[in-house]
């Protein structure tokens, strides 16, 4: 958990062509702007479809299969749902649905990180909590070896630590260190870093990078 540190500490020199990708998104940026403008029907369906790809596609990497057949029922639907796997399908469906409805007026803390937890996990057991118990990232080896892959944050230390993430991340902002998308990246680096879920971490960072985006697509970028 040390990017957005080393960030405030020294900010890197960008290399030449992250600089050219950079202005290139920002062209694209505008011309998605003027596409909204006239084509707001396309964009729409653009949105529906965009909206079923993440939640099911977002879920699949972690394990969480849904049946083909059910996916515009769990994901638009309101139906009631069948199993685990649907509940955590539609729960990313509403997480969506938050971000895309109030990126605007929802801030990147502590609580909006709870609570985008909360509904990904559907609404029950662990959701919104911190994780109880330390938890680092093993691999397993088909022979049965495993190795610590990458050790997370311990889990007494999740609250300070998330504190401090969002506090660096604020300031980033504030004092321009670097080009919003490079401290979005750091950010999202260093939650997984932390790890301050017991499971869900992966699916709250895209997300948590989707309401960055937003929440900046919505302001002016100060460069």
């Amino acid at each position: 958990m040390m990017t957005l540190r080393q960030l405030a500490s020294k900010p890197e020199t960008l290399p030449v062509a992250t600089s050219w990708y950079l202005a290139d998104l920002g062209e694209a940026r505008g011309r998605q702007e003027l596409f909204t403008k006239q084509s707001p029907q396309r964009l729409k369906v653009l949105r529906e479809h965009a909206l079923i790809e993440s939640a099911v596609s977002s879920n699949r990497i972690e394990g969480v299969v849904v049946d083909q057949a059910r996916i515009g029922t769990i994901v638009f639907g309101k139906s009631r749902l069948r199993d685990r796997n649907e509940e955590e399908v539609r729960g990313y469906r509403n997480a969506l649905k938050l971000i895309h409805e109030q990126a605007a007026s929802l801030p990147v803390s502590e609580k909006a990180i709870r609570e985008l937890h909360r509904l990904i996990r559907g609404e029950i057991g662990d959701g919104g909590h911190y994780k109880k118990i330390n938890s680092d990232i093993i691999e397993k080896y088909p022979d049965g070896r495993q190795r610590v892959r990458s050790k997370t944050v311990e889990a007494a230390r999740v609250a300070e630590s998330m504190r401090e993430m969002i506090e660096l991340w604020n300031r980033s902002l504030d004092e321009r260190w670097v080009h919003p998308l490079i401290s979005m990246a750091a950010f999202n680096l260093d939650f997984l870093c932390i790890h301050p879920f017991r499971d869900g971490n992966g699916r709250v960072s895209r997300l948590l990078l989707l309401l960055q985006c937003r929440a900046r697509g919505r302001t002016k970028v100060r460069d």
